[in-house]
């Protein structure tokens, strides 16, 4: 992982069953338009996680992905805490 030993993070973690993918492709998912299954199989327009990812790399996070075929999905999203003095 990518985290700073000096900075604090807030973790979502969002996993499924669904159909999942192979880890070899865990970067090519968050690009726009690509798609590990035909859209025959499978709907979607490819450009879900990519928004996901700007939005996080937007709030200088990260974001992990670790799948298995037939199993599901993982998304790990670290963003950098930050605190307020509004207490």
């Amino acid at each position: 992982l990518f985290l700073d030993a000096e900075k604090d993070y807030c973790l979502i973690k969002l996993s499924d069953n669904g159909i999942g993918f192979d880890q070899k492709y865990s970067d090519k998912i968050f690009e726009v338009f690509q798609r590990l299954y035909d859209k025959e199989l499978y709907q979607g327009t490819g450009i879900g996680l990519a928004i996901v990812k700007k939005i996080v790399e937007n709030h200088k996070g990260f974001i992990v992905a670790k799948g298995e075929p037939g199993i599901g999905a993982t998304f790990e999203i670290y963003i950098p805490f930050a605190a307020t003095d509004a207490d």
